[in-house]
């Protein structure tokens, strides 16, 4: 289930914003940096002989990480896309403790438009909610 869909859920059954934010924030992170950490410890040959992928495609990717690079970081957040973002940054060795930092910093932001988004129409939709 989305994480999404589980804090506005939360949040309607009478969560505290704040608590929800923090909570929310620190198991998707953690389970950023797994994915992360789960790249990092990938080897090329692993990649080649069980997923075929040749050499020139992982060259290929490697040339669009140096180039976008720890900005990646910031939409891990994403559905499917931000898991292979994460996995991308740790398995080309992008520096973890800003991965860490920008994955932080676009998780937290995910999860604050979407309390913003509940605190300000939730009552407009589901007017029965306190």
């Amino acid at each position: 289930m989305s994480a999404d869909v589980l804090l506005i859920g939360t949040l309607a059954l009478g969560g505290n914003p704040w608590l929800c934010l923090l909570i929310a924030t620190m198991g998707n992170w953690l389970g950023g940096l797994t994915s992360y950490w789960l790249g990092r410890i990938g080897k090329w040959e692993w990649i080649e002989r069980w997923l075929k992928v040749k050499e020139e495609k992982l060259l290929q990717q490697k040339k669009n990480i140096d180039r976008y690079g720890i900005w990646l970081a910031l939409f891990t957040w994403l559905p499917i896309a931000g898991d292979l973002f994460a996995i991308a940054l740790g398995f080309y060795k992008v520096n973890p403790w800003l991965s860490a930092i920008y994955m932080l910093i676009g998780r937290l932001g995910r999860f604050l438009v979407w309390i913003f988004l509940y605190l300000h129409f939730a009552k407009r939709f589901f007017p029965h909610i306190s």
